[in-house]
């Protein structure tokens, strides 16, 4: 099975001022990255994660703020990396919220979806060998929410299953033969981080967010931020181009590609 390595590698990670998204940055770092940076609306936050990054590890991490629902401060923070450092070796789309309410739910798609797009669309632009590039690696956060059906947040659901297909879809044969560039999704279970508070306020509608407050995962069932990290990582040394990965009840990450395939298989044969 291929290794693949962390060290002298330049990271670029979204929603990575804290939760899951700095935990990625610590831990690379440890496997000797040659910087992250840090992407996240919460500037002050974001900043103070860089600086407790760069107290252990050297001046290698850099916040730059970002609201990867707009576009605008998207092409604005990519430019600025490859300014400042010239190539990136690897993108992490980490950022993600649960927001289906009337007033959120717009806001929140683009996040999930388009803004994961965009970054991957001009990861692919500058890594692609065929064009001139180094390759590289670009990682998609889905969730288990791509894979079962709830009908609490349906739009974060879909933008989920959206973030898999795109993956999948984009990585077919012959993409990393033509690019060097390794696509890898992996689908966290209920992990216990920010997006699961408050979650009464997250639904389209009031009554299925108070019974999805009272039905999904408790705080003490739920994923060790560490373990989603740790799972995150070994699908970084190991995953074949192309790969979609599950994490969840603090497990070691397994491979489901073979699953998703058969899925997919099955619905394109209902078509011939």
């Amino acid at each position: 099975m291929a290794q693949w390595d962390a060290k002298d590698k330049t990271f670029l990670i979204t929603g990575g001022a804290s939760g899951l998204g700095a935990r990625f940055a610590e831990s690379f770092l440890k496997l000797g990255a040659k910087n992250v940076i840090i992407l996240d609306i919460a500037q002050e936050l974001g900043k103070a994660t860089a600086e407790r990054l760069n107290k252990a590890h050297g001046d290698k991490a850099v916040f730059i703020k970002c609201d990867v629902s707009k576009e605008e401060d998207i092409t604005n923070a990519f430019d600025s990396v490859l300014a400042q450092f010239k190539q990136i070796d690897v993108i992490i789309n980490n950022a993600g919220v649960m927001a289906d309410a009337p007033d959120t739910w717009r806001k929140a798609a683009d996040l999930n979806w388009q803004g994961l797009v965009s970054f991957t669309l001009k990861g692919v632009q500058h890594m692609r060998k065929d064009e001139g590039g180094a390759g590289g690696t670009i990682i998609n956060i889905s969730s288990i929410a791509a894979l079962v059906r709830v009908p609490y947040v349906p739009i974060y659901e879909g933008s989920k299953i959206a973030v898999l297909h795109f993956s999948q879809c984009l990585a077919l044969d012959p993409f990393y033969d033509d690019t060097g560039i390794r696509v890898l999704t992996i689908c966290f279970g209920a992990t216990d981080t920010a997006i699961l508070q408050n979650l009464e306020s997250k639904s389209y509608h009031p009554k299925l967010g108070k019974i999805m407050a009272a039905s999904l995962v408790p705080k003490d069932a739920r994923q060790k931020v560490e373990s989603a990290a740790t799972a995150l990582v070994e699908m970084f040394k190991i995953g074949a181009p192309g790969s979609i990965w599950l994490s969840i009840d603090n497990k070691p990450v397994r491979e489901i590609t073979s699953a998703i395939d058969r899925a997919f298989t099955d619905f394109e044969n209902l078509l011939k």
